[in-house]
């Protein structure tokens, strides 16, 4: 298990991480991901849990207000989302709050193509 914390310690989760490493990395080029600029890695739902923090939790939600993003309403960090896409099957968590990882040495970074998401309507 690795465990996931925000900037102050307030909120964090544990998460259990394959073996091997990470899945997959991803950025994301929707118009919040892109601002955000974070990398972020799937966990399946029974592979993550909060442990700490749920009263700081702050939900965020635009669009088709389908996607949940969660960040700490005491330091401001983004810690989680629950994505669009497989959103009751997956979170994608911000890798640069895991514990021990240090996301300036990670290659292989897929983009994930959120600007022209399938499930948004285009004229």
């Amino acid at each position: 298990m690795k465990n996931l914390t925000c900037h102050c310690g307030g909120v964090s989760a544990e998460i259990k991480l394959p073996a091997e490493g990470f899945e997959k990395l991803v950025r994301c080029n929707c118009s919040i991901c892109k601002r955000k600029g974070y990398i972020m890695t799937p966990v399946n739902p029974e592979n993550f849990k909060l442990t700490k923090g749920k009263d700081l939790l702050t939900l965020y939600q635009y669009h088709t207000k389908v996607a949940e993003h969660y960040f700490c309403s005491k330091c401001g960090i983004y810690t989680h989302t629950n994505p669009r896409s497989n959103h009751d099957k997956v979170y994608m968590i911000n890798v640069a709050c895991i514990e021990g990882i240090d996301p300036f040495k990670l290659n292989n970074i897929g983009v994930k193509d959120g600007a022209n998401h399938p499930l948004d309507k285009k004229e």
